[in-house]
């Protein structure tokens, strides 16, 4: 690898070529451009050319893989995997392939713009935002100089000229496969289920790339998830620490009589009560663990961490009340978009009634529903892979009541299928026919398991469409 502050490749001249022309590809190009080096930037969307600002060089991706070894250097955008054809053509030509979090972290460790940040990262499967936004309550509530970026807020590269000590910095399988020098002050890993196999090719390769965050000064698992539990062991920070849901045992983080101890960086410190946290369920005090071993691990006192927790306020679209009608309760948690957050949500509350569909990106559902088959109600099933979803209910759930209230074609990324039919109109026909399973005291719970692109622009528009739906059953 070498020394990970080398930046000797970005000398003016070098010629680097960016992969992709959205917002990481802007971020990046941004900073390259005050470098002195002959940029190019290739992408096959000509809406994402057409809002560059840059007077680099702009080509096709078959373009740029006909010509790969005109490069000193490949900076990509995340969603480009390691088999895409122009970076698997790089590769064999021996071209270097950094990430924009590599780039950031090496112009960051460097000192390219000041003295160098401590980089606090999280990453799992579930729970990275409010884990992350957590985090920097506590960090701010301390009195720290800290910024929340990454896949929440801005791009890394984006903030690095913004005045602070801490980067509080959510990041995704994705970026850290592209960011091999990354060496943080303290990572976790939260959890690790199926998610994202086409991308990474294995459930193995995944989780590979997530355990990049313990090779820093501060490694933090999930105890309660086995695979992201087996990571400690391999990782090569020299502080290793755990968090469960019950008693911490030395160099962990735990619960005890209500309350949240740090058992690592203190003797049986108490933190903050349990009952404190506004997020729902066990994942709520799982993601304040979290939050909280990683500030402890950069001395925040047990006082912030506190009042951080007190005055937390969930997300959008993260096991959002949108409403209630008549008794039923009616909770957006679109962000669920694979089968273990699907089943975290579902287990935060005793009878639901279940929206569930979309893309399930080869994730199967068969576990999900075995555990949470005695809780459910009935089942509203959407999009593309809806099937797999209903037969595992017939299996492991027979007796609940599934009803499918749109079975034509499936949608496009403009949320329209071929009759014209939108988004909104699912979400309605969805919620005339949960409100038809539910009773008095029971959750209509918005968990998808699977991604939206197939009938939505994004998890954001389908939780929107789903609480514009409430709001008119309401009326």
């Amino acid at each position: 690898m070498g020394d990970v502050s080398d930046l000797s490749i970005l000398v003016p001249g070098a010629r680097v070529l960016v992969t992709g022309a959205g917002i990481t590809g802007r971020s990046v190009s941004a900073v390259l451009e005050r470098t002195g080096v002959r940029l190019t930037i290739c992408d096959d969307d000509p809406l994402a050319l057409q809002r560059l600002i840059t007077p680099a060089r702009v080509v096709t991706t078959a373009d740029a893989q006909a010509n790969i070894a005109d490069y000193d250097l490949v900076v990509t955008s995340p969603g480009f995997s390691p088999a895409a054809p122009v970076l698997a053509a790089a590769a064999t030509a021996g071209v270097p392939i950094w990430g924009d979090v590599e780039l950031a972290w090496r112009l960051d460790i460097s000192g390219h713009f000041g003295p160098p940040r401590q980089w606090l990262v999280v990453t799992g499967t579930n729970g990275k935002t409010t884990t992350t936004s957590m985090l920097h309550a506590m960090l701010i509530a301390a009195g720290r100089r800290a910024v929340l970026c990454g896949n929440i807020g801005n791009p890394v590269l984006d903030v690095l000229a913004e005045p602070s000590e801490v980067l509080a910095v959510e990041l995704s399988s994705f970026q850290l496969h592209w960011a091999p020098s990354l060496r943080p002050a303290a990572g976790v890993v939260l959890n690790v289920a199926e998610d994202h196999l086409d991308w990474h090719g294995s459930l193995e390769a995944y989780a590979s790339d997530k355990a990049r965050v313990l090779d820093g000064q501060v490694a933090v698992v999930g105890l309660d998830d086995p695979i992201a539990a087996g990571l400690l062991d391999t990782a090569a920070a020299p502080v290793r620490v755990g968090f469960r849901l019950g008693e911490p045992a030395a160099g962990e983080l735990g619960v005890h009589d209500g309350m949240l101890v740090d058992n690592a960086f203190g003797g049986r410190v108490p933190l903050a009560s349990a009952a404190s946290i506004t997020v729902a369920g066990p994942v709520g005090v799982l993601d304040a663990l979290a939050a909280a071993a990683l500030a402890r691990a950069v001395g925040v006192g047990p006082e912030p961490i506190a009042g951080a927790l007190a005055d937390f306020q969930v997300g959008r679209h993260r096991a959002e009340v949108v409403g209630t009608h008549d008794g039923v309760t009616y909770i957006d948690d679109s962000k669920a978009t694979n089968p273990h957050a699907a089943q975290a949500s579902i287990a935060a509350y005793p009878r639901v009634v279940w929206i569930a569909g979309g893309l399930l990106k080869g994730a199967s559902v068969e576990d999900l529903v075995a555990a949470v088959g005695n809780r459910l109600v009935g089942a509203v099933l959407i999009g593309r892979d809806r099937e797999l979803i209903a037969n595992a209910l017939s299996r492991h759930a027979p007796d609940v009541p599934v009803l499918e209230p749109v079975t034509g074609e499936d949608f496009g990324v403009h949320g329209k299928d071929e009759t014209g039919v939108t988004g909104e109109a699912v979400m309605t026909a969805v919620i005339e026919a949960a409100s038809r399973l539910a009773g008095p005291g029971d959750t209509v719970l918005l968990a998808p398991a699977g991604a939206s692109f197939d009938q939505f622009s994004g998890y954001g528009q389908r939780g929107d469409a789903f609480a514009a739906a409430v709001r008119a059953l309401s009326r």
